[in-house]
């Protein structure tokens, strides 16, 4: 028996039945449908199923399927089933499938933005452009946006695969010669991108934000931002007096179809509960409901009220080896390398099982990582600029290192040998550490880096500057310095209140690390950097 049969074989699942007669259908679904909870409580009253959502990135979610990691759920819901499809040809983790609502993934572009690029905005939409224009933009006029990361959603990685095949124009799925013929186009286009994040839904409140604070504060405002169609017309209208308007490229984008996919092994209970909340949810009335609340495309036809623009579906790589050449190709040569300064706790009380905690994430981190596709998006990359600023009392001599192509593996050994030899001792000033990793990132220069600073610690700050005095430090920084957000991982007993407002400020994002593995959530920051 193969270890995907045997991995299958773990999935068994069945449909849980409550008291009431309720059939529950465990599903592991993408964080995108989230907003689809209020019509699932309606559905459950009429059908009698309930589907028990727990959320996971597309690509991390497929691969713990496929790995056989999978053995609670009955279904999984993500935006997409294409990368699935490619990990498991044979559809063998597969019991059936239905798209249920769509929406492609296409450009949003402040109207103000649009008429300086000299674009004709008509009925909030930006006809005729296409996905050479878009790169013309950049290069000509400075173009910037926003993008998710392919390696962790599945919005950045439809974008990327979607401006690829526009690009390649072959009319066919994507080979590994058709990439190699438009990185430079590519490389153009992704100059552009000046903000990266782990989920399509972060990515649009911290696009909105710089735009909302731009008269406020410092950060750098961005032109577009590159997500599914129903993100944009839900919550990036009426920022500060603009509007966003949609590039509907006409060359083709890639589109997302939400299939609700029962998975092997379902037992009969489990594909008739199935049956049952497929057919609500396909209704004329609950099409219509989908399309009004959560500005998805209904796959009944009529059943929306707005007409959409058309689009044009690009053919998606039918091989799994040239996805992933590709998003490994984005890392390392296409995209903006990233800056960051981790900012390390070492003080007295992360003695113990926790500074070994922090050492193997970071370990993890530092490696030549051989796995899944969302694994080696998670590792430092070539052309990465990693800074080690550990801290205690005051903040230690900062390391920096730089994953050259050449030479990769010494660096990386080099800063596993430094992850190994931190130590531990003294009290907390992470402010301290915070102010010296902003001027760190400020004598860098400013060149094409994405920069940002990651700030773990397990305490509460008792030692040197106070948050205000932070705040009032940053105040005085140039503005791509400014922008560089902090996220924050909340451990042990650091004071949750403070970290919020740290992040906060920078446009950055607090990571629990309390009841999740360290590694897992260093990782999960990596998609935001």
């Amino acid at each position: 028996m193969g270890a995907m049969a045997v991995a299958l074989g773990l999935l068994a699942s069945t449909a849980c039945t409550a008291e009431d007669g309720t059939a529950t259908l465990r599903v592991l679904a993408g964080s995108e449908v989230a907003d689809m909870e209020p019509l699932l409580a309606a559905a459950t009253e009429r059908t009698g199923v309930r589907l028990e959502l727990e959320y996971a990135g597309t690509l991390d979610g497929t691969e713990r399927v496929v790995a056989g990691r999978g053995a609670d759920f009955d279904a999984v819901w993500f935006p997409s089933n294409r990368y699935l499809h490619l990990v498991d040809e044979e559809r063998s983790a597969i019991h059936t499938e239905t798209s249920v609502m769509l929406s492609p993934v296409v450009m949003g572009v402040w109207e103000s933005r649009a008429e300086a690029f000299g674009w004709t905005v008509e009925d909030g939409a930006l006809p005729h452009l296409t996905w050479e224009d878009i790169t013309d933009a950049v290069v000509e006029d400075g173009l910037t946006y926003g993008m998710s990361s392919p390696a962790a959603s599945n919005s950045g990685f439809s974008a990327l695969v979607g401006a690829t095949a526009a690009m390649a124009d072959t009319g066919a799925a994507l080979e590994r010669e058709d990439v190699a013929d438009v990185e430079d186009r590519l490389r153009e286009f992704f100059s552009g991108q000046g903000l990266t994040a782990g989920s399509s839904g972060w990515l649009m409140d911290a696009f909105v934000a710089r735009r909302d604070s731009e008269a406020e504060s410092e950060h750098s405002a961005l032109d577009g931002v590159l997500n599914y169609e129903s993100v944009l017309l839900s919550r990036g209208t009426d920022v500060a007096g603009d509007d966003l308007a949609l590039v509907y490229p006409e060359d083709g984008v890639v589109t997302a179809d939400y299939p609700l996919t029962l998975l092997a092994g379902a037992s009969e209970g489990a594909v008739d509960a199935y049956e049952r909340i497929v057919a609500d949810l396909l209704s004329e009335e609950v099409q219509a409901e989908i399309a009004a609340t959560t500005f998805r495309r209904p796959v009944v036809a009529g059943a929306a009220d707005r007409d959409p623009p058309p689009v044009v579906e690009l053919p998606f790589p039918a091989q799994r080896e040239v996805v992933e050449d590709l998003v490994a190709t984005y890392f390392a040569e296409l995209r903006r390398p990233a800056r960051t300064v981790y900012v390390l706790d070492v003080s007295g009380s992360m003695a113990g099982d926790r500074i070994d905690d922090l050492r193997g994430a970071l370990t993890a981190l530092s490696g030549a990582d051989e796995g899944p596709l969302s694994s080696r998006g998670q590792a430092f990359q070539e052309r990465e600029e990693v800074t080690l600023l550990p801290f205690a009392d005051r903040p230690e001599e900062p390391r920096t290192f730089v994953v050259e192509p050449e030479g990769s593996e010494e660096v990386r050994a080099d800063l596993s040998e430094r992850i190994a030899r931190l130590e531990t001792g003294g009290e907390t000033a992470a402010y301290d550490a915070v102010d010296r990793a902003y001027g760190l990132l400020e004598e860098a220069g400013e060149d094409d880096h994405l920069l940002s600073v990651v700030l773990m610690t397990d305490g509460e700050v008792n030692q040197g500057m106070g948050l205000e005095e932070l705040f009032g430090s940053l105040d005085g920084l140039p503005a791509h310095v400014a922008a560089a957000p902090v996220f924050t991982v909340l451990f042990g007993e650091a004071d949750a209140g403070e970290l919020e407002r740290l992040s906060s400020r920078t446009g950055g994002r607090v990571f629990d690390a309390r009841e999740l593995e360290l590694e897992e959530v260093f990782r999960e920051i990596r998609g935001y950097q």
